[in-house]
């Protein structure tokens, strides 16, 4: 009887599909992303490449990365990858662990970018920096010309550590830039319409510091910066100053980052009468390609003018 049961048995597991292979099991190459940018960018340059997969850690509902901790899925990630893309400038301080005991290349897209000061303005009473965030601003990326630099630096390093398919890697480079060069071009065309039916330069008022890339890749003008954290949000220094400047320049809107806080700045529009709209900071998504970014600038720049104007 028992025989026959495991006979049965035996008989039904070989009739059942054999388990696919999962991504890890099939991977010869594995890059993983510590933001949203760097792992759209890598999509587009690995797209196509036989036995690559890229992931990105699970930092996308995270509006600052200086406090973030890495869950037990990023650190399985980070384990089999065979390269970290990281933002660098600061950013990934989080990291600093992992990155001394991997064996994986770090690729630190920052490499030849001009990189702008820190507009924290959290200072305790002494005047010391409450919540420091390092000399350097890491949102780099917020200025599209500062994205071709990123694409490039995920270049060298993939066709050095896969020049098998060096060709294939170079060519999606290629694409990549032009159309990074389009919808730049493209994108600067509709600013530059509708910015000529502004009467001055643009001001803008932002809630979230790292928007002084973007503002300097448009020329406008960056009045104020406040980077609100949970259990850091703005002081009442810092509200006066907000809406002195809104009232001082008539700024008919205040910009918050779409998964930053917004208390503050709903406050200050109910002060002062002045809108609240909201940015991205491009920090998360469903995107897999350059055209991702690019349609997030693009909408920034259109709610900005059509809010201006």
């Amino acid at each position: 009887m028992k025989r026959t049961v495991l006979i049965g048995i035996l008989s039904l597991l070989l009739t059942l599909p054999a388990c696919a292979p999962t991504r890890e099991e099939t991977a010869r190459l594995t890059v993983v992303c510590t933001t949203y940018p760097i792992y759209l960018f890598t999509s587009s340059l690995t797209q196509g490449v036989d036995g690559v997969a890229v992931e990105r850690l699970d930092t996308g509902s995270t509006s600052c990365l200086h406090d973030y901790t890495l869950s037990m899925a990023d650190m399985k990630k980070l384990e089999r990858a065979n390269i970290i893309a990281v933002n660098g400038a600061g950013l990934e301080e989080f990291l600093e662990d992992a990155l001394a005991a991997t064996d994986a290349r770090v690729i630190d897209c920052s490499l030849g970018v001009e990189l702008l000061e820190n507009l924290s303005h959290h200072h305790d009473e002494d005047g010391e920096d409450g919540h420091d965030h390092g000399h350097w601003d890491p949102h780099y990326w917020m200025d599209p010309e500062n994205a071709r630099i990123m694409l490039e630096n995920l270049r060298n390093h993939l066709v050095i550590m896969d020049a098998d398919y060096a060709a294939e890697y170079e060519k999606n480079a290629r694409l990549s830039d032009e159309t990074l060069r389009s919808c730049q071009g493209r994108i600067q065309d509709v600013w530059d319409e509708y910015s000529s039916q502004l009467e001055e330069r643009p001001r803008l008022i932002t809630f979230h510091d790292g928007f002084q890339y973007f503002a300097r890749a448009f020329d406008m003008e960056l009045l104020a910066s406040i980077e609100e954290e949970a259990g850091s949000e703005a002081s009442a220094h810092e509200i006066v100053e907000i809406t002195e400047l809104v009232r001082e320049y008539h700024i008919p809107a205040i910009f918050t980052e779409v998964s930053g806080s917004d208390a503050t700045a709903k406050a200050i529009g109910r002060e002062t009468g002045c809108g609240v709209y909201q940015l991205d900071m491009v920090m998360s998504g469903e995107g897999r390609g350059v055209e991702d970014y690019e349609r997030a600038i693009d909408q920034n720049l259109r709610t900005v003018a059509e809010v201006l104007k």
